[in-house]
């Protein structure tokens, strides 16, 4: 029976001077170096998305009928949510992703609360061909942005007396696409120079 050190690794001094085995099933640092360069890897060529930073740029609570509109009542409220994406280059692979979440809520044409939100991260995207860059942008930032956003939100109408407002998820592709057809229609109506 062998025995280890404190450590875990060694036989009990039975072997000194000989290197510790590395797990049968993990190559070492050295090994998957040279895999990768046999493969033609390098880690600063792998595709990636990095969040840099995350904040809120603005944030905003009316309650205009308060108390009186915070009174019980039968009749649900209408909502009214917009969801909106706008992105800024900040470097050839650094962007600002802005997410916008607008909430207004009503009941029996008076106001009960008007709650808004621009959540923004600065995102890292490297070695990503340019035709994906601009979906990364607009589809898989902004949806890692969402939970954020959306919690502030929650956050903020459950302090204004409200239930907490739960937006539901954002399919953040189909708003990138109606934004696609939206740009190709208005260059179908311009007239040609």
């Amino acid at each position: 029976m062998a025995n280890t050190d404190a450590n875990g690794g060694g036989n009990g001094g039975d072997d000194a001077g000989q290197p510790d085995e590395q797990p049968f099933d993990q190559p070492s640092d050295q090994q998957g170096d040279q895999q990768s360069e046999q493969q033609g890897e390098h880690p600063d060529d792998q595709p990636g998305i990095h969040v840099l930073g995350q904040y809120i740029k603005d944030l905003s609570f009316e309650n205009p009928g308060a108390p009186a509109t915070l009174r019980p009542s039968s009749a649900n409220p209408d909502l009214d949510v917009n969801v909106n994406v706008n992105a800024k280059p900040m470097s050839e692979t650094d962007f600002e992703i802005e997410l916008k979440l607008d909430a207004t809520a009503s009941r029996d044409g008076e106001t009960l609360f008007i709650a808004e939100v621009a959540y923004a991260g600065v995102f890292r995207i490297q070695n990503v061909p340019q035709e994906h860059l601009q979906p990364i942008i607009l589809i898989e930032c902004p949806r890692l942005l969402f939970p954020f956003a959306r919690q502030i939100l929650a956050d903020a109408t459950r302090q204004g007396g409200f239930p907490p407002l739960m937006i539901d998820p954002v399919d953040f592709a189909a708003l990138y696409r109606q934004r696609m057809a939206q740009v190709a229609a208005q260059a179908a109506d311009e007239p040609a120079n």
